[in-house]
């Protein structure tokens, strides 16, 4: 099922406070509930010289360098005017970045029309960027899968398969070899910009369940460098039993895609039997993918010699 925070009304205010650092000059009157749903910030200098059309109140407002060196030219009177027009709408705050002065006209303002007003010393450029790159990874669409995610050689690979086909006894076997678990049993998957990040429910994070044995924390046992709290899934790899009666791809010139969040990834189908060593397996798929990605393709290449062998011949 797909979640997305934007669904829900948002980020809270205070979190976003606090995650970016800044300073609360005056809380709003629904401060501690108001909602960022918004990823995109605006730079109110249109709107403090009366110009409204298309103008969007849902999202974070921030004045620069620019907006204040326009406010100097003002009399107290107009900035008076300008700040009382914009906190009629219902902004989410007004922020002021680069620890520039804020003007009493600014503030009085504020606390008449109970609007938040914060302050931060980053520049306004370091800033907005700061915060749509917080906002993208916080309302991004998310969804659940069951499988484990790890970090192989840099790639992010997704092991998916039935219950109790050996998934998590491969990632033990995989963390051994010197991998990285990011999650076990469940996934959670951002989709940010174009990219599927991974992670591991909080609540069950750095925890892996062997049957047999129950569950062991992997941090404690095999120290940080066991472990990464996210990682971009880069590959898929399912696992199913062997099918005596299924033809299974032993060339790999079709590629085969997995569609998630509408990004579609590489996917290869490892058939499980006695005696095959899906940890090595795994990584090797890895490694192939990575080289794949620097325009070696061992199976085209292959392919291409064959051919120009047939013809010559």
């Amino acid at each position: 099922m797909i979640k997305q925070d934007e669904m829900k009304g948002g980020v809270k205010l205070p979190e976003l406070v606090e995650q970016l650092g800044m300073a609360v000059l005056n809380k709003g009157k629904d401060y501690e509930n108001a909602l960022v749903g918004i990823r995109d910030v605006n730079r109110p200098g249109l709107q403090l010289v009366g110009f409204f059309d298309y103008f969007d109140e849902r999202r974070l407002q921030v004045i620069g360098m620019a907006e204040t060196k326009m406010l100097e030219s003002m009399t107290s009177e107009q900035r008076m005017e300008s700040f009382s027009h914009l906190f009629e709408y219902d902004i989410p705050a007004l922020v002021v970045s680069r620890d520039l002065d804020v003007y009493p006209e600014c503030l009085s303002m504020a606390r008449k029309h109970q609007r938040t007003l914060l302050h931060t010393a980053d520049t306004t450029v370091v800033f907005t960027t700061r915060v749509i790159e917080y906002l993208s990874r916080r309302l991004a669409p998310t969804i659940t899968r069951h499988g484990v995610l790890l970090d192989i050689y840099g790639e992010g690979v997704m092991i998916i398969g039935d219950s109790g086909i050996g998934k998590s006894e491969t990632a033990i076997e995989l963390v051994k070899r010197g991998h990285r678990l990011v999650a076990d049993d469940a996934v959670d998957i951002r989709l940010v910009s174009d990219r599927l990040l991974g992670k591991a429910p909080e609540l069950i994070r750095h925890y892996i369940e062997l049957r047999g044995i129950g569950v062991i924390d992997l941090q404690q046992l095999f120290g940080m460098s066991a472990v990464k709290l996210e990682s971009q899934i880069d590959l898929v790899v399912e696992l199913e039993r062997w099918q005596e009666d299924k033809f299974y791809d032993r060339f790999g010139l079709d590629e085969q895609t997995v569609d998630i969040l509408g990004i579609k990834l590489p996917i290869v189908t490892i058939p499980v039997q006695p005696g095959r060593n899906l940890a090595v397996i795994v990584e090797v798929a890895a490694m192939n993918n990575r080289a794949k990605k620097y325009g070696f393709n061992a199976a085209a290449k292959l392919a291409e010699e064959l051919e120009r062998h047939v013809q010559g011949g």
